[in-house]
C-alpha cells in the first residue's frame, strides 16, 4: 500500500530552552521509563492537544445545571483547603 506524503509522519527538529535542574530530571525520567526525551515531549503535546479538543465537547444541560452551585469567595485557597482536610483526616 503506498502512503502519500501527507499519511507520512513527518518529523521536524525543534529547540527548548529549559532550566538545567529540570532537564536532568526529566532525562532520568526518560531513562527509567526506556524513552527518548523527544518521545515524551511529543507525547506530551499530543496529551495536551487532545485535551484542548475534548474542552469543546457539548457539555449536557445535567452537569451545567450542577455548574456554579458552589459560591466560593474569591480568595479561597482550594490546594490549602484540601491539605487541611487531608492532615484532619490522616492525622486521628
Amino acid at each position: 500500500m503506498l502512503r502519500t506524503i501527507n499519511e507520512v509522519d513527518m518529523n521536524s527538529k525543534l529547540t527548548l530552552k529549559l532550566n538545567d535542574r529540570t532537564i536532568k530530571r526529566a532525562k532520568k525520567y526518560a531513562e527509567r521509563n526506556r524513552q527518548s526525551l523527544s518521545s515524551l515531549v511529543e507525547n506530551y503535546f499530543k496529551i495536551i492537544s487532545e485535551n484542548e479538543e475534548l474542552n469543546e465537547i457539548e457539555i449536557s444541560p445535567n452537569v451545567l445545571e450542577l455548574s456554579g452551585i458552589i459560591d466560593l469567595p474569591e480568595n479561597f485557597d482550594l490546594k490549602n483547603e484540601y491539605k487541611k482536610h487531608l492532615e484532619e483526616k490522616f492525622s486521628q
